[in-house]
This record gives C-alpha cells, structure tokens and sequence, in this order.
C-alpha cells in the first residue's frame, strides 16, 4: 500500500510518500515540502500549494492520504491557514477517488516515537531511523509529512491489537506494546478534548 502523508501549511506543505508492505513495514520513496510567498495574494498561495499538491497525488498514484487534522492553538492565522490548505488536499484527494484519514498531532508523534508529546526533533530521528533515511528528514515540515503516513500505516495493526488485548485481559496495558499504548492513550485525549470543544 502507498500512503501520502500532508502536514499542511500556507508558507510550508509538507509531502511524504511511502510504500507499506503487508507486515507493515514502511519503505521511504519522496519526500517534499511545496511553498509559498507571504507576499502573494492568498488565492495565489492556496494554488501554489494546491497545484504541489496534485503533482505528487498524480506522480504518485497513493492508495490513501493521512493528513494533519486541524485543532485549535493561539495563532489563529495559522490555524486558518493550515484549515483552508486541509480543504485544498482533501478536495483534491475527493477528486482522485481517494479516502482520507485525519490524524492529531499527539497521535502521530504516539505512533511515531511512543510519546504523544515528543518534541520535533524527537520525531525527525525517529522517522529517519524507521525509514532507514541516512539523515533526518528537512525542515520538520518534510518529517511530519513522512510521520503522518507512518500513523496511517500502522493504525489498523493497533487499533487490532487493542481489540485483541480487551479480549484477552481486562488489563490497562493488556498485551500493548508502551507505543501502542502511548497511542492509545492519545487517541482517548483527543476524542475527549473534542467533546469538550
């Protein structure tokens, strides 16, 4: 299965693309980040990354799209500009007949390094390992793209995991691995704080 990760942004979109065999192994194959100007009109700057966008969809031809779901912070001029660039890709995901799954931040970093608030470095070493990268991915942009398509990767193995464990014991820990755990634990944040808003 290909997965194209996006981590969007209106100055900086990054674009990861890999190749997922059947026992989830994750086999690196690009990684970009598409830009565009402050300077220019915003019309201007959601086509320049929308047009990024469908060259690596096209070139690419993934099985699915993992991108970052949009949550609130105190900028509210880069969340709008992250929303208005997750509507560009799932537009263009739609367009192309493609299923999109959206990921929060603490989940990718969760299933990336098994702590949901791992800092951005922690994250680039982390992808460079899995991917057998000879350097960490650049700028972080490039690496989140990358992370984002290893959480959708490997989402359903632990989402399975996670049905097993119940079964099997009544345990919290119950037959995870502390990544899946992590995940877990992050996934059950993100659903509450979603309830809450």
């Amino acid at each position: 299965m290909r997965i194209l990760g996006v981590d969007p942004g209106l100055t900086r979109c990054g674009i990861g693309v890999i190749d997922v065999d059947a026992g989830r192994r994750a086999q690196f194959v690009h990684v970009e980040v598409v830009r565009s100007s402050r300077d220019l009109p915003l019309a201007e700057r959601l086509g320049a990354i929308g047009r990024g966008v469908e060259r690596a969809l096209d070139e690419f031809a993934p099985d699915r799209v993992a991108l970052e779901r949009v949550f609130a912070q105190h900028n509210l001029r880069s969340v709008m500009g992250t929303a208005q660039i997750s509507g560009v890709v799932l537009y263009a995901a739609d367009r192309r007949g493609l299923g999109v799954e959206l990921h929060t931040p603490s989940e990718v970093k969760a299933a990336v390094t098994g702590y949901g608030s791992a800092e951005k470095q922690q994250v680039q070493t982390m992808v460079q390992r899995i991917l057998r990268l000879a350097e960490p991915p650049k700028p972080a942009d490039a690496a989140d793209a990358l992370a984002l398509a290893l959480c959708s990767a490997w989402k359903s193995p632990v989402q399975a995991a996670e049905r097993g464990a119940a079964a099997a014991s009544s345990d919290v820990s119950g037959g995870l691995t502390p990544a899946q755990a992590a995940w877990r634990e992050a996934e059950r944040r993100a659903v509450a704080g979603a309830r809450r808003g």
